[in-house]
């Protein structure tokens, strides 16, 4: 009999960090404003789960207002303090991220047909949910605020040189093949207006 093992698999975003807000309890008239900020275990959790070395703020501050007589509109702020590894010398990168986050929920949204299937023109539509996780849309605003290539002050790669084992580096003269054409033309050329 074989059971089916969850441990292999990462935690979803609402395991580590959860602020829900049912739509059906908001105000219908007027904006709800909220200001979340995630604790240290939290911070450290989804630190873990992103792969970065630590988070030391992380917070959403916004409102959720009705639009019409049953779309919603989520208008916020996501500011955060990450520790990343540097990409050349694994130091401590920190960085300072400040996003606008921006969601509208749609009772009613179009998908696409199978056969016709194209990125849409507005891609802060998604369907309206019986309930909002601001600490979902918080998280998920962060994994695509996070600078892929973080680099330490005054870290560069010079005269690097990647080769398989034993073989012999490419030289930046045998990276340009035609370098030396310039030359031999300039003697043909001169040779041409002494005759």
């Amino acid at each position: 009999m074989s059971t089916h093992q969850t441990e292999d698999l990462p935690p979803a975003p609402e395991e580590l960090w959860s602020a829900p807000m049912r739509l059906a309890d908001l105000p219908a008239r007027k904006p709800t404003r909220f200001d979340i900020k995630a604790d240290a275990a939290t911070r450290a959790a989804i630190a873990e789960w992103a792969g970065i070395v630590g988070i030391e703020d992380l917070g959403l501050k916004g409102e959720l207002a009705p639009r019409g007589r049953s779309d919603w509109d989520l208008r916020a702020t996501l500011t955060a303090r990450v520790v990343q590894e540097c990409v050349i010398t694994l130091a401590p990168v920190t960085t300072d991220l400040r996003e606008e986050v921006s969601r509208r929920y749609l009772a009613e949204m179009e998908f696409p047909k199978a056969e016709e299937v194209e990125m849409p023109e507005d891609d802060s539509a998604e369907p309206l949910p019986a309930v909002v996780d601001l600490a979902v849309v918080a998280i998920e605003a962060l994994e695509l605020a996070l600078p892929l290539y973080p680099r330490a002050e005054g870290a560069e790669i010079e005269g690097a040189q990647v080769t398989e084992p034993g073989a012999q580096p490419i030289t930046d003269d045998e990276l340009k093949p035609f370098a030396n054409l310039r030359d031999l033309l300039a003697k043909r050329d001169s040779g041409d207006t002494q005759e």
